[in-house]
């Protein structure tokens, strides 16, 4: 029994992880619009379809379900005489992300971002529950981009656009600060697991979510209409195992303050490579921090820390150590968050050693800390205390790890 998923660009799909959990032999086939009668005729016993052909995938399928013709979308065809029949179950997928975060469209003022397959099973959704009002954001439509914030009594987004998506990340269709009374923030984008769109619906104190929760609860849906026997508990054990998997651990904090050797520790207890920023940094340049700072000032090390930064939080299931400045740049910590939780290592301030540490040199620890302790407190998820051992940090930090959710209830755990 064969399987895939067809769409456009499928770098970013973690599809083949989920279904490959029940034993299926599921392929990603990435193709073009004129290949889609090609594809059809090459045996498949299903397939799911992603951007940008939930519609185009129609008028090829000898039918399609009630809910999907309603939509005007289809993400899963089954195999049947003649042909296959088409399915939505992004629906399903959907209405259990809102369940999970305790999210309900009843009676809520909804913005569905986006005019694509996903944007209308949000519609749909927000008719099945009972939206008291859901507009439709697009470039194009009336209600665009630019005009949308007219809506101020919006209590509900879905980002159904791919916007933010891997490897176009640092993008938000939308200003959320501008929704004056919203309550709630869904995002379908799944990589990376905390979008800007996210993060900000976080800093605002919203109930939110990545799109994960809702690719596995489709996904197993998917494979009950191909007759694969799938379990309740399947769905929970699977995100859990995807987040731990994917998700990577950040340590941020003060020069000195163990985190280099945290992380090496860390690496080990839970299996993952470790990248320390300031490493990568000497790999490019062929100078330590120190020497850059030493020979062209501060700003030259900036630079070429982003850069190590952005290269790092780009991987997935990685540990990363960061220098102690790095959560100076708002565009650091930001990259950082989008596929990691961030733990801040502190060390009481006596602790910490300014020795190979130009900017620690004519400032106190205290002074330091000072100036720094907002960027660390904004950026962190979790904070750590590294006052005993390495190995004693290290375990707390796995302990919490494994426990964590990426996209909590509330901004901060």
């Amino acid at each position: 029994m064969k399987y895939c998923l067809i769409g456009e660009k499928l770098g970013h799909s973690y599809s083949a992880e989920i279904h490959s959990q029940n034993g299926l032999d599921y392929a990603l086939k990435e193709i073009r619009r004129e290949q889609i009668a090609d594809f059809i005729g090459q045996g498949y016993d299903g397939f799911n379809i992603t951007i940008p052909y939930k519609k185009d995938i129609i008028p090829y399928l000898v039918g399609v379900s009630d809910a999907a013709k309603n939509i005007g979308a289809v993400n899963t065809a089954v195999k049947v005489k003649g042909g296959y029949y088409g399915y939505n179950t992004d629906i399903v997928g959907l209405e259990y992300v809102l369940s999970r975060k305790g999210i309900s469209l009843k009676n809520k003022r909804v913005a569905v971002l986006g005019s694509g397959g996903a944007a209308a099973t949000a519609n749909a959704l927000c008719a099945a529950q009972g939206a008291k009002s859901a507009i439709t954001v697009s470039r194009s439509g009336e209600i665009n981009y630019r005009n949308c914030y007219d809506h101020t009594d919006t209590q509900i987004v879905i980002n159904a656009t791919p916007v933010g998506m891997f490897p176009n990340m640092g993008k938000s269709p939308v200003d959320l600060s501008r929704f004056y009374n919203l309550e709630g923030a869904v995002d379908c984008v799944y990589n990376p697991f905390r979008t800007r769109f996210i993060l900000q619906a976080q800093k605002l104190g919203v109930v939110c979510s990545d799109g994960l929760p809702m690719l596995v609860k489709q996904a197993l849906a998917a494979e009950e209409l191909w007759g694969v026997a799938t379990k309740e508990c399947d769905c929970e054990n699977i995100i859990g195992a995807l987040y731990r998997k994917k998700v990577n651990a950040v340590l941020i904090g003060m020069p000195s303050a163990g985190k280099t050797a945290v992380a090496e520790i860390l690496g080990k207890i839970l299996g993952r490579t470790v990248i320390d920023t300031d490493e990568e940094v000497y790999k490019a340049t062929g100078k330590t921090p120190a020497e850059i700072i030493t020979e062209r000032g501060e700003p030259a090390f900036r630079w070429a820390e982003t850069a190590a930064v952005k290269t790092a939080a780009a991987k997935s299931g990685v540990i990363i150590a960061t220098g102690g400045g790095a959560v100076l740049k708002e565009e650091n910590t930001l990259a950082l968050a989008a596929n990691g939780l961030c733990f801040w290592v502190k060390r009481d301030l006596s602790l910490l050693s300014d020795k190979g540490r130009p900017l620690s040199k004519g400032k106190s620890a205290e002074r330091l800390f000072e100036e720094r302790k907002e960027f660390y407190e904004r950026a962190a998820d979790f904070t750590v205390e590294n006052d005993t051992t390495p190995q004693d940090c290290a375990e707390k930090i796995a302990e919490i790890f494994r426990k964590a959710e990426i996209n909590p209830k509330t901004a901060k755990s």
